[in-house]
């Protein structure tokens, strides 16, 4: 890996490409310094200190909403609309007719769908946040102008960075929307990794404690990476063909499985139906101080006992949420790795193409047998990724350390996204020179 990242070095092509990822990763760090105006940090802060939504999205932007920059819904607002446009590809017979038939063209009007689909979901972020924040005394302002204002500035930054990942995409290396969470998430670790000094030379923390932290965390990055490395290989016959008056013979070949088709697509998903509840409920006040009679007041009562029953038994800490968390991610990545792969599509790819699978018949038998192998494979992920949702925090509350916050989202996201990069580094090094592979 170090070689191909000191030969990319030597490439004027690469070498400039990797300049301008890292002058992107500059211009994400100033934006995150670009404040909203008129915010009173102080209540700001006691707001963020009880709200653990509120401190993902925090993370994921590299601290922007600690801040409260321009930019502090992050990204987010982009990804679930891409979520969104690829289940809704599978759901809508003219949209998935245009991913598949539509060549180029197609994927450019996906993409139009997806910007303008953002917008949508971005306003809406940013109206619930704004209007939240104004309700819990965050502005100085607290004029209609001013909230419009504030929406308007969250939404652009959004859109700067949905704009700064496809310059990455073009100009750069790597998938650029990954690169700016990847920037977001490792801009973190540099102040947790303070925290955790200071606190363990003050001798609030356990030095033993923290070098199995440590150690588990490396275990855990080493299991990550054979999960993203790991595929289960369909042997593929191709069938003779006659050419002219030439006969070639078959060759032999394979279906790359890979064994994590969900990525960290289930946790999110996961994170955001468990987080939602609470945050909703924060938003209206749950309920507190309802008075009078009639619908409202038992609707208000009824949100109040919602909230208790969360506060109390529904908490990071508690078993019922890991439980209901770990189910979550379970169900969430067999859905979507059966969205990502396609079966049928595979085996009429096969078929023809004039390929088929050793010993399976083509057409049914041959769906019936992948199902069979991606259900054996998608159980083993699916699991993995329900106890890595789980145990991070689990081990961080068992060796009692609180300065560095090791979650599982990150670690799937900065360990892919890493990977990712170096696949296509290596990539463009094999395009300029192919002789390594023949060495191989």
């Amino acid at each position: 890996m170090f070689d191909n990242l000191r030969a990319a070095l030597l490439v004027p092509e690469i070498r400039k490409r990797l300049g301008f990822v890292f002058f992107a990763f500059a211009w994400f760090v100033f934006m995150i310094h670009v404040q909203l105006p008129g915010v009173n940090e102080a209540r700001w802060q006691q707001v963020l200190s009880g709200g653990t939504f509120y401190n993902l999205l925090g993370f994921l932007s590299g601290g922007a909403l600690q801040k409260l920059s321009i930019i502090a819904m992050g990204i987010t607002p982009y990804i679930n609309a891409s979520i969104i446009m690829q289940l809704m590809t599978v759901v809508l017979p003219q949209l998935e007719e245009l991913a598949k038939k539509g060549g180029e063209e197609g994927r450019k009007k996906i993409s139009q769908y997806t910007r303008w689909l953002t917008i949508v979901l971005g306003t809406m972020q940013a109206s619930f946040m704004a209007i939240s924040m104004r309700a819990n005394g965050v502005f100085y302002d607290n004029s209609n102008w001013f909230l419009i204002y504030t929406i308007v500035a969250m939404v652009a930054g959004t859109l700067f960075l949905m704009w700064l990942g496809e310059q990455i995409t073009d100009k750069g290396i790597g998938n650029g929307v990954s690169l700016i969470i990847f920037i977001g998430i490792v801009l973190r670790f540099p102040t947790y990794v303070t925290q955790t000094l200071s606190s363990t030379s003050q001798g609030a923390e356990s030095i033993l404690n923290i070098v199995l932290y440590v150690v588990v965390a490396l275990v855990i990055i080493v299991s990550i990476i054979f999960l993203y490395q790991g595929q289960r290989r369909v042997p593929v016959q191709q069938a003779r063909r006659v050419v002219g008056r030439k006969m070639f013979a078959g060759r032999s070949t394979y279906i790359p499985l890979r064994l994590n088709n969900a990525g960290v697509i289930s946790i999110i998903f996961a994170i955001s139906i468990l987080l939602l509840p609470q945050q909703a409920l924060s938003w209206f006040n749950r309920g507190q101080g309802a008075t009078g009679t009639g619908f409202m007041a038992t609707f208000q009562h009824a949100m109040a006992g919602i909230g208790t029953f969360l506060n109390v038994y529904f908490t990071p800490n508690g078993w019922l949420y890991n439980l209901v968390y770990f189910l979550l991610v379970v169900v969430f990545t067999f859905f979507y790795s059966s969205i990502v792969l396609n079966t049928r599509d595979v085996a009429d790819n096969l078929k023809k193409t004039g390929a088929f699978i050793p010993g399976i018949r083509p057409g049914q038998p041959t769906v019936d047998y992948l199902n069979k192998i991606l259900i054996r494979i998608t159980t083993a992920s699916a699991i993995y990724l329900g106890l890595l949702a789980v145990l991070p925090g689990a081990v961080q509350r068992g060796l009692s350390v609180t300065t560095f916050y090791l979650g599982s989202t990150s670690l799937l996201i900065v360990v892919g996204v890493a990977l990712d990069t170096i696949t296509q580094i290596e990539a463009r090094l094999a395009m300029r020179d192919y002789r390594g592979f023949i060495k191989r």
